[in-house]
């Protein structure tokens, strides 16, 4: 029978979860939702309902349990909206003004634009999972939070990933330079993470 944690242990634990999944979170949200501030009251009720789990609960499940009641979540506030979901306004941009020229932050901005509409055109199943990985959790993680199985999953990524590359949409944005920075990602969808 596992021990009922002290209120310190159970504070340090939620902490703990915050400080590791906060950002990873309202990027998965903004992702299913499209909105900024419906994607932080989706990652504050996920926060909220992990206050009630007592910490032996979970063990080191903590992240996927964090994923699923985001995605319930956001989906729960999609049907309220009656909207699909799509990447955030400002996803992936958090401070590229001063990173870079304001031409260039237009551009990526523009291009992440181009992008949201490439990928709200996928399945909502291909979507979920193209936005777990790409926050870089595993095809395991990704098929317990969308419990489903994982062979399903890296099916859902080949061909999410590759509906969006083969799109019109990005081969004319790819085209001119074949560039280095698009925000395609890198890592194919069948390299295998730990």
């Amino acid at each position: 029978m596992a021990t009922q944690a002290t209120w310190g242990q159970r504070r340090q634990w939620v902490l703990a979860a915050l400080e590791r999944y906060e950002a990873p979170l309202l990027r998965y949200a903004r992702r299913l939702v499209g909105d900024d501030d419906a994607a932080r009251d989706v990652v504050q009720h996920t926060f909220l309902r992990l206050c009630d789990q007592p910490p032996d609960s979970l063990g080191d499940r903590v992240g996927p349990w964090l994923y699923t009641v985001c995605r319930n979540r956001a989906v729960d506030w999609l049907r309220c909206q009656h909207r699909s979901p799509g990447l955030g306004e400002n996803d992936g941009l958090q401070g590229t003004s001063r990173e870079m020229d304001p031409a260039v932050a237009v551009e990526q901005r523009d291009l992440y634009c181009r992008l949201n509409e490439v990928v709200a055109q996928l399945p909502l199943s291909q979507r979920e999972a193209i936005a777990l990985w790409v926050e870089g959790c595993t095809y395991r993680e990704i098929a317990a939070i969308l419990n489903t199985s994982e062979g399903n999953v890296r099916v859902l990524v080949h061909r999410g990933l590759k509906a969006v590359r083969q799109h019109p949409v990005t081969q004319r944005l790819l085209e001119p330079s074949e560039r280095k920075d698009h925000p395609l990602p890198a890592r194919q969808p069948d390299e295998v993470r730990p």
